[in-house]
């Protein structure tokens, strides 16, 4: 046991010398090093596989740095809390939440925040946008800058208060922006609404079904390397 102590002794001081002659992510490193402790007897305590996203996850692109890993997964984490809200409140099917370029996309149908045709928010909506606002407001997003993002299918509007889809869809994501801004005391200068009428769909507005996934808000958190390009 001696022998075998100090053999397996030497291959963490090997692997540890290979390390330092490369450019290392702290985050892996101190994964890799936990992963030994009481595994293989060496190191005391711990468990044999390091249960973290980064070393279990392979789809994870490997040229991200250490800061843009941890964005992705506070990312991920809450996607998956909000989809665990959704379906508590049985409205699994009206949000859609996913991971984009830009950043996380938290998408609502627009019968669950608004009448057809109207920018009022209803009851059900508040609670489901104090709830979001809450997760805004936590520290590892409060510093990120926020989008709303308003949409409508083909179908055309010409009311008094809304000539056209693009009145339409910036009214309500205007509307969305100051209840988070009045409700949760979101910053001002770290949130933004725009109204995009049809022209930015995620279905052809070919059938029922599709022009209803076009008629959303979307609740984007920007990551950081977008947040910069927003105005302060």
């Amino acid at each position: 046991m001696l022998t075998y102590s100090d053999m397996v002794t030497l291959l963490l001081c090997f692997f540890v010398l290979l390390f330092s002659f490369s450019k290392i992510d702290a985050q892996k490193f101190q994964a890799i090093i936990r992963s030994f402790q009481g595994s293989l007897g060496v190191l005391e305590g711990g468990k044999t596989i390091e249960e973290i996203p980064y070393i279990n996850n392979g789809n994870l692109p490997s040229d991200l740095t250490t800061v843009e890993r941890e964005e992705l997964e506070d990312f991920r984490v809450l996607k998956a809390h909000i989809e665990e809200y959704a379906k508590e409140k049985g409205i699994e099917n009206k949000i859609i939440v996913e991971i984009e370029e830009r950043g996380l996309i938290i998408r609502v149908l627009d019968n669950l925040f608004f009448d057809s045709g109207k920018a009022d928010i209803k009851h059900q909506a508040k609670e489901v946008l104090l709830y979001i606002g809450d997760v805004l407001k936590e520290d590892k997003f409060k510093d990120k800058h926020i989008k709303i993002e308003g949409h409508t299918d083909t179908d055309p509007i010409n009311t008094y208060r809304f000539p056209s889809n693009w009145e339409l869809s910036a009214i309500r994501a205007t509307n969305v922006l100051r209840f988070l801004i009045e409700k949760k005391d979101i910053d001002g200068s770290r949130i933004s609404s725009a109204g995009y009428a049809y022209y930015r769909p995620v279905a052809s507005n070919d059938t029922p079904e599709n022009k209803a996934k076009n008629r959303r808000v979307d609740i984007v958190i920007l990551k950081s390397s977008y947040g910069e390009w927003e105005p302060e």
